[in-house]
């Protein structure tokens, strides 16, 4: 049976994306909706500039006037400076870069401990294994909530939670958006409240305990940190992961040479985040008329920078459309650019290399079921899909 991708549905982010992206490079790269007045720009130079333009495009979405149940809007990705400068220092004194390298015993052994069940599992079964129910979805959302304090049982929440947020509450709709808000307010909120009464070593005790001049985060924005951390760092590396396994499978040759020069994994990791990047784009809006292009952008008009278009942008990277995980320079997007570049990138990359360095070992091929039917991710925003079927060959 031949393999079946399904074509995304207008607005959404799936296989045919990019050539969308392509066609818009050549046609319209820099392009005005005009029901909605939003502009949108698909070349690397218009992407890279409005992820760190702040001055000209504004990230604020009303953080000051946040409730908790709308904390995501009280977070760093959701302001401008100089409040967004306060709170990334604060947050930066709990979330360092030595914090996370910590992380790689536990994250090696997370990692073997999924890889082992999934393996009993297509052995036991005599089936593919879904990677992402399996591996690519509980992997970061194990390594978060041992890093928040969260109890293990509340893991399938955090994961509900997430998925509801990156796909505008799926089924649910924006009812299920608010329902999701609410719940993790709740649920933050009392977390934060105990660990303001007993501290431990975990990352909110850390967050509670930040100050700057005598001032720390107030309880809106430490729930805010807590959501993006838990939804960014979620959809991160999952759909990560998701995309190079199934880059890998439609490209085996290079599976091949990553196997035999398995330095190349870091490499491989930043290729991965270039060609299928897992968040395609990022949104603001105007904050003083500019130029884009040929388009005399006006205050309050919406731009939706596409990064998984940038990031593919003959210009930048020389025969961009073919997946090479020795690519240098790769000075991609996938974790945006100036103030706002993503804090949980080393996580991210470090749970990748831990993750592709163990399958190097444990897998000699990774084959998608070759039937496999592809539901993508009902999102503009991040690139992934709902299920995974594979099998692996072992080494």
């Amino acid at each position: 049976m031949v393999s079946v991708r399904v074509k995304p549905a207008p607005g959404n982010i799936g296989v045919d994306q990019f050539q969308w992206f392509a066609r818009m490079r050549r046609e319209a790269p820099v392009y005005v909706n005009s029901r909605t007045g939003a502009i949108s720009v698909f070349g690397y130079d218009d992407t890279q500039r409005v992820l760190s333009d702040y001055a000209s495009f504004s990230s604020e979405r009303g953080g000051h006037a946040a409730t908790e149940e709308q904390a995501i809007s009280a977070s760093m990705i959701s302001s401008d400076p100089p409040r967004h400068r306060r709170l990334r220092n604060l947050v930066t004194q709990a979330f360092t870069p030595r914090a996370v390298a910590q992380l790689e015993p536990r994250i090696t052994a997370i990692v073997a401990e999924l890889l082992d069940q999934m393996s009993a599992r297509g052995q036991a079964s005599q089936e593919f294994t879904d990677f992402i129910e399996a591996f690519a979805a509980p992997l970061p959302v194990t390594v978060i909530a041992e890093l928040l304090g969260v109890p293990a049982e509340r893991r399938a929440d955090f994961r509900r939670w997430s998925d509801a947020l990156v796909t505008n509450g799926g089924a649910g709709g924006w009812a299920g958006v608010a329902e999701a808000q609410r719940e993790m307010a709740a649920y933050f909120g009392q977390m934060i409240a105990r660990r303001r009464a007993e501290p431990r070593g975990d990352l909110i005790s850390h967050l509670v305990a930040a100050q700057i001049d005598g001032q720390g985060l107030t309880p809106v924005e430490l729930i805010g940190f807590c959501v993006l951390l838990l939804v960014a760092g979620n959809e991160t590396t999952t759909n990560l992961l998701g995309g190079a396994i199934l880059t890998f499978d439609e490209q085996p040759e290079a599976w091949e040479r990553l196997r035999a020069e398995p330095a190349l994994v870091p490499s491989a990791v930043e290729e991965v985040l270039r060609y299928v990047s897992p968040v395609q784009s990022m949104f603001r809006s105007v904050a003083q008329e500019t130029r884009l292009g040929e388009i005399v952008a006006q205050p309050g008009q919406p731009v939706v920078a596409w990064i998984g278009s940038a990031n593919r942008d003959e210009a930048q990277f020389p025969d961009a459309e073919r997946f090479d995980i020795a690519r240098s320079p790769n000075r991609h997007l996938a974790f945006g650019h100036g103030i706002h570049f993503c804090l949980g990138a080393p996580l991210a990359r470090l749970e990748a290399r831990i993750a592709l360095e163990a399958l190097l070992q444990r897998a000699r091929r990774i084959q998608v079921a070759p039937d496999a039917r592809l539901d993508w991710l009902e999102s503009t925003i991040v690139y992934g899909v709902k299920r995974l079927p594979v099998a692996l060959t072992p080494a």
